[in-house]
């Protein structure tokens, strides 16, 4: 199983602290050990998968995808405008 992220994961990870990185490390590796773990999504965003973490107090989601074996890391924020922006991302691609 490999685990691949998408652009817009790598730019958003590039913005957080060290210790948040150690925080979404550690939620990654729960992803990987148990893919289910994530809620799937319906409509529009069929076949992605949140999971919901704390940083520091803060709930982030992370959406990914299964694809076929491996795992496609696809966005990580806030709440807020979390879904339509991830919308916005997977229509432009």
């Amino acid at each position: 199983m490999k685990v691949f992220q998408s652009s817009s994961f790598g730019k958003k990870v590039k913005k957080l602290k060290q210790k948040e990185k150690l925080e979404l490390d550690n939620a990654v590796r729960e992803i990987i050990k148990d893919p289910s773990i994530g809620i799937e999504k319906k409509g529009d965003l069929r076949g992605i998968f949140v999971h919901k973490f704390k940083i520091l107090r803060t709930k982030f989601l992370l959406s990914y995808r299964m694809v076929g074996e491996d795992i496609e890391l696809i966005t990580i924020g806030t709440h807020e405008n979390y879904y339509r922006d991830l919308k916005s991302y997977l229509k432009n691609r």
